[in-house]
């Protein structure tokens, strides 16, 4: 008789290639009119950069990375889309490789625009110009947009096609008048020129169509995670194109009274059955998820108890539990959005996803 510990599986993540190409189909629903810049910058959100470049189907016009050593691997991998830097430059040597590897860059501080301006360039390079207009984070500040936009035309080291951009503090809220402010503040600094526009995030892919234009630049959602605050419904059915999965690795009754993990954090209120998970917070799970963090075992909802571990959790399987060692146990994915779990960890999806460890086993399909 085989072992039950044979088919353990530790942390596992499988990322899913069909669900990809139907995020970004729903991308194309929402803004069919638009090109899009998929945004594959922190590893592709976690889910691998080389990989989730190489999956990209066609509608995807463009790549968005943060900084100049994403672009660099995509292109030594062989990745031939227009790559956008969408953080920009930060010294010379990374201006050169803008020239070496074919990149798009952003321009988003007087110390890029001048650095730009004055360097001595064997070709002209395909420039984002951002402008501020109530993040407060990166871009030029709106007094100034009509200089650095002029300046730009005129150099001989940008390329005609000028992109403008901009970003959103709070497109997440649908009805929100943050956002509703930004959008005409862009529309007045941008009247009369004749050039590309793009200020949609992932949010505002969803809930603001008048800020499609031409680019928009969808990060968290091409992964299957609701990109809203508010009006959650709004959002177009999107699937998950990571699960973390690992095996059940014991199981075993405590009594009312009893307590499990760490600190003696969670006390059993009836005699139940404890089952302990190859997964923790060394393989990306949050530390910080509460007792009550919902896991996905045998097609139900059981609650993660006690505290995290850096290579197990420990869940409630109930006082009638007939699951096994060796069951396969979801921790986000298929069947248990990331969201939930992240809302228990005090934190946001991005950051799960993002916070995934190389140790962990990577399945493609």
């Amino acid at each position: 008789m085989e072992s039950p510990l044979a088919n353990i599986v530790t942390a596992t993540v499988t990322i899913d290639a069909s669900a990809l190409a139907h995020n970004i189909a729903q991308v194309k629903q929402c803004a069919p009119h638009s090109k899009i810049v998929t945004v594959l910058k922190a590893n592709g959100y976690g889910h691998g950069i080389e990989r989730i470049a190489k999956m990209l189907p066609e509608q995807a016009d463009m790549i968005g990375v943060a900084r100049a050593c994403e672009a660099i691997q995509l292109r030594e991998a062989g990745i031939k889309q227009p790559i956008l830097l969408m953080e920009g430059f930060f010294t010379e040597q990374d201006l050169a490789h803008v020239v070496t590897y074919d990149l798009h860059t952003a321009i988003s501080t007087p110390e890029q625009l001048e650095m730009l301006l004055s360097a001595n360039l064997s070709q002209a390079i395909n420039v984002w110009l951002k402008v501020d207009t109530g993040m407060h984070r990166l871009g030029i500040d709106a007094t100034n947009f009509d200089a650095a936009f002029t300046q730009l035309q005129q150099s001989n080291n940008v390329a005609d096609d000028i992109v403008v951009m901009t970003h959103f503090a709070s497109a997440d809220i649908a009805s929100g008048a943050s956002a509703q402010a930004q959008l005409q503040q862009f529309e007045h600094l941008v009247e009369g020129k004749q050039t590309a526009l793009s200020l949609a995030n992932s949010a505002a892919v969803v809930a603001w169509p008048q800020a499609h234009q031409d680019w928009v630049r969808p990060g968290v959602m091409l992964y299957g995670v609701n990109p809203m605050t508010t009006e959650k419904s709004l959002s177009p059915t999107l699937r998950p194109v990571m699960t973390l999965q690992a095996s059940l690795i014991s199981k075993r009754l405590i009594s009312a009274g009893e307590t499990v993990g760490y600190g003696d954090t969670w006390t059993a209120k009836q005699d139940t059955y404890i089952g302990v998970v190859a997964v923790g917070y060394g393989d990306g799970y949050p530390r910080h998820a509460e007792s009550g963090t919902p896991v996905l075992i045998n097609d139900r909802i059981v609650p993660l108890v006690g505290r995290v571990s850096m290579d197990m959790i420990t869940i409630d399987l109930g006082p009638d539990s007939s699951d096994n060692v060796g069951d396969i146990v979801t921790l986000w994915g298929n069947g248990l959005p990331i969201e939930d779990v992240a809302e228990c960890a005090s934190t946001i999806a991005y950051e799960l996803l993002c916070n995934i460890a190389s140790r962990v086993k990577v399945i493609e399909r």
